[in-house]
């Protein structure tokens, strides 16, 4: 009992500061805002939401399940993304990269990075058979279905690929990809032969430079393999520059797990010797892990600089009050009519959650209890439009919409209170009557006369409340 009690106050003293951190970096005082340590503030939610996620577990379980896919899946992926430069007599030129990555394992890096090219060279039909070869390709959809959906996981995608869209598309990248890796660095060790190059190799401020930007090209490298997945893998549109800034940052953090790793590797006699053999694979599954869940956090990074109305609630469940539920809906409405008389552009589900500066899965439901009441339509495009003529939409059709929405079962009968009943009906009748016979082309037309900009104030977050 004495250790429960103990770990039980440990929690409470740490929740009233984790609460503190969160209001400062999300509702910093008035004071700071326009400053310099306004700007950290920004810059530091990103930190602070990574972490928050990796405490959760839902990426480490899922880096975990890629580990175990890719000890079954990285000599078939190998052996495929090979296939092409195989035929050519070029796929020795891969090597160095593999041992790139597999450097942080110390001295044995150049013994798996043989051993592994030892078994691609082996994969042959005649020497597999049907069976053998079909559990390769078996366990090559296997690996790439798991990285799909750890991407759409962290992007909130549901809909995953098609299984021929996915077929195909990821049959070309790993055909092509090897490709592109041997012509850049071939073109890389061509430009460094050049007369040009080796002159200025010769001057000292230009042979140091030479000298970091070949030690950095292999991590720059690994930096452009990131972005590529990051804006490639998920199933949905993902910006370029929320790609590269993920991409960058996965590949610094590779980088340096990946010195520390070598280091820790070079000193860790005590592990060789109660391991002995085995030390070789817990090294390499370990660094598998840390390698997996980078990607997964770059992946991560991306997301919420794409969409930073995530930072604050994560994958926690998003819950808006009574009173901010019709005020989204009648901003949603708003935009979408306003938008729509005057033929500009259309609204989907994300640039409304960006424009509005609440996450997604908050409108979400919102967006469902309208089209529920035929007041919103879903188009081809996947953008939104009124279902029926803004004339004949009444702002109290908007707001009956959000108010008797109920995500769960319906309650029975519920005993009634004569005076309570008569207040809320009185409240109720109030509300109506102030807006009888109003409608959003009304509301729409009013702001345009008087030179209101069409653009709410954002929501503010500390009036929804987020679990």
């Amino acid at each position: 009992m004495p250790p429960q009690r103990t770990h039980v106050t440990l929690l409470e003293m740490i929740a009233p500061l984790l609460s503190r951190l969160e209001c400062w970096l999300f509702e910093p005082p008035e004071s700071i805002i326009g400053r310099p340590l306004w700007k950290l503030t920004r810059i530091l939610r990103y930190p602070y939401a990574l972490i928050r996620d990796i405490t959760r577990g839902e990426l480490t379980l899922r880096a975990m399940s890629l580990v175990y896919t890719t000890l079954l899946s990285i000599v078939p992926i190998i052996a495929l993304s090979f296939s092409v430069l195989k035929g050519l007599g070029y796929h020795r030129e891969l090597e160095p990269v593999l041992y790139s990555f597999l450097e942080p394992l110390g001295d044995r890096a150049y013994e798996v990075t043989s051993q592994v090219m030892g078994f691609v060279d082996n994969v042959r039909g005649g020497v597999l058979g049907s069976i053998g070869l079909m559990f390769l390709l078996y366990t090559l959809i296997s690996t790439v279905q798991k990285v799909e959906e750890s991407f759409n996981f962290v992007w909130r995608v549901e809909q995953p690929r098609s299984f021929g869209r996915r077929f195909s598309e990821y049959l070309s990248v790993m055909v092509v990809g090897p490709t592109v890796i041997v012509a850049a660095l071939g073109l890389i060790a061509t430009l460094a032969s050049t007369s040009f190059v080796q002159t200025l190799s010769e001057y000292r401020p230009f042979d140091t430079v030479l000298l970091v930007l070949g030690k950095i090209t292999p991590y720059l490298l690994v930096s452009g393999v990131f972005t590529f997945m990051y804006g490639f893998v998920p199933n949905t549109s993902v910006r370029l520059r929320a790609a590269l800034i993920g991409g960058v940052s996965a590949g610094a953090a590779w980088a340096f797990s990946g010195m520390v790793m070598a280091r820790f590797v070079s000193g860790a006699t005590t592990t060789a010797v109660i391991y002995a053999g085995f030390a070789i694979v817990i090294v390499a599954l370990i660094w598998l892990y840390v390698s997996w869940l980078i990607l997964l956090l770059g992946a991560q990074l991306a997301f919420y600089v794409q969409n930073p109305q995530y930072l604050r609630p994560g994958r926690g469940l998003i819950s808006l009050n009574s009173s901010m539920r019709e005020r989204v809906a009648l901003s949603i409405m708003y935009l979408i009519v306003n938008d729509y008389r005057s033929a500009q552009h259309r609204w989907t589900v994300n640039r409304l959650a960006e424009h509005l500066d609440l996450p997604g899965a908050a409108l979400t439901p919102i967006m469902d209890a309208l089209e529920k009441r035929k007041l919103l339509l879903l188009a081809e495009d996947d953008t939104w439009v009124p279902a029926r003529d803004p004339h004949a939409i009444e702002l109290i059709d908007v707001l009956d919409a959000v108010r008797h929405d109920t995500a769960g079962p319906r309650l029975g009968k519920v005993r009634d209170i004569a005076p309570a009943v008569e207040a809320a009906r009185t409240a109720e009748h109030a509300l109506q009557n102030s807006l009888k016979g109003k409608t959003m082309a009304e509301l729409v037309e009013e702001a345009q006369h008087s030179h209101v900009v069409p653009t709410p104030r954002a929501i503010e977050s500390n009036t929804a409340s987020r679990g």
